[in-house]
């Protein structure tokens, strides 16, 4: 069983930055890929990035690419997401995922372990 809780969501200017961070607890987070995902009010959850378990491999939605920047610090047993260059459509609830083998992977039902969210709203 993998615990994940997010934080660091909030409001921003449209062209902020954010950094949200995923705190992990139970098996060793060093063996699990890790993944974010969002969700828009009335929309379903989509894919945002991920990385696998050394951290040397990335995956990243394209409307997120050269803005958004996935990493992991296994010593902290947590995983980050730098957001710049924020825009309205980045407004959503942003998900921690835990996958347990193989690559970072883009889909949900790779992911078992998922956190509670945290809220990015981002005005124009």
């Amino acid at each position: 069983q993998v615990q994940l809780v997010e934080s660091g969501g909030g409001l921003m200017q449209a062209g902020g930055s954010l950094r949200l961070s995923c705190a992990a607890s139970g098996r060793p987070f060093g063996t699990y890929n890790m993944g974010w995902f969002r969700q828009a009010q009335g929309k379903e959850r989509e894919f945002v990035a991920a990385i696998n378990w050394s951290g040397r491999n990335t995956n990243y939605a394209d409307s997120v690419k050269g803005r958004f920047t996935i990493s992991r610090d296994s010593a902290k047993n947590t995983v980050y997401l730098q957001m710049n260059s924020l825009q309205p459509e980045d407004t959503a609830v942003y998900y921690c995922a835990a996958s347990p083998a193989g690559l970072p992977s883009n889909l949900r039902t790779d992911y078992n372990y998922w956190g509670q969210g945290t809220q990015v709203t981002v005005s124009s």
